[in-house]
C-alpha cells in the first residue's frame, strides 16, 4: 500500500542511469519491494532526467519507479527506508 509522505516538490533531479541505479539498489535491500513496485505501477517512458524528492519522515531521497497504476501520479520509492508513495 502506497502513502503520500513527505513534500510535493521536487528536490533535485537525476540522470536515468543514476535514477535506475538507486531504485536497483532499493529493490535489493528491501524484501518484497520488487513485487510491491510491479503490482501498483507501470513502467517509465524514455527519458533523460527525472526528479528526486526529499522523504521528510526518514531523510532519504524519493526516486521515481514507475507511473502509479490505479491514479495519475508518478510513484516512487524511498533509498532510505523503502517506502512508496505518489507524488
Amino acid at each position: 500500500m502506497t502513502s503520500n509522505i513527505s513534500q510535493a516538490y521536487p528536490y533535485s533531479s537525476e540522470t536515468e542511469a543514476e535514477r535506475a541505479a538507486a531504485v536497483a539498489a532499493t529493490v535489493a535491500g528491501h524484501a518484497g519491494l520488487d513485487v510491491t513496485i510491479a503490482g501498483e505501477s507501470s513502467p517509465l517512458d524514455p527519458g533523460e532526467r527525472r526528479w528526486t524528492y526529499r522523504h521528510g519522515g526518514c531523510g532519504g531521497t524519493l526516486h521515481v519507479a514507475g507511473y502509479a497504476r490505479d491514479q495519475h501520479a508518478v510513484y516512487v520509492v524511498c533509498d532510505r527506508c523503502g517506502k512508496t508513495a505518489l507524488r
